[in-house]
């Protein structure tokens, strides 16, 4: 699937990056567990390009968890943040993220900001990915039994201040998080 997207998206003439699980194999370099889908995060202002870098796709928006199609010309503001494009079979659900300039904003919450230049990473193979504290940030707000085996494998591996980044994070935005006690100790999880 990573092989179909990185060919796919070869046009793309914007960052992109994987997001959700396979961000966090990416950053691993190595599978941790089966994966339902890919998630490509880019940023809004970039959405039109996908129109011509995916030319044989066709598009839906979710708007209140409904998909309905989405045409060329369409701008998409928030709430609508997911895209999905299919072709054959395979679809690809691209999340637009929001940013200011250099800064990435969290569209939950834009008290909850990272310098780009720390948002996205590159595996060892050259895919770009969506850095793991802010995956995690992503997965807190569900928290399915998932979103905690991830964090409880990523946890340990972040560095001091993803794991400073993410505590702040969850204190905005989730604040009772179960996940902050976790950071809060030297050595997580």
């Amino acid at each position: 699937m990573l092989t179909w997207l990185l060919a796919e998206l070869a046009m793309f003439p914007a960052p992109w990056f994987v997001a959700g699980g396979w961000a966090l194999d990416l950053y691993l370099d190595k599978a941790s567990r089966q994966h339902q889908d890919v998630d490509v995060a880019i940023f809004r202002a970039d959405q039109a390009s996908l129109f011509d870098a995916l030319p044989r796709c066709r598009f839906a928006k979710m708007v209140n968890g409904v998909l309905t199609p989405w045409h060329r010309g369409e701008w998409l503001d928030l709430p609508v943040h997911e895209i999905r494009a299919s072709r054959d079979a395979v679809e690809l659900e691209f999340l637009l993220n929001e940013r200011n300039g250099d800064t990435w904003l969290y569209r939950r919450n834009e008290a909850v900001t990272l310098p780009i230049s720390q948002l996205i990473g590159t595996s060892a193979g050259g895919v770009p990915y969506l850095a793991p504290e802010v995956v995690l940030l992503y997965k807190a707000k569900i928290c399915r039994p998932s979103d905690n085996a991830d964090f409880e494998h990523i946890g340990p591996l972040l560095s001091p201040s993803a794991r400073a980044w993410l505590r702040s994070a969850l204190a905005l935005c989730h604040p009772e998080h179960p996940w902050r006690a976790t950071l809060q100790s030297k050595h997580v999880a």
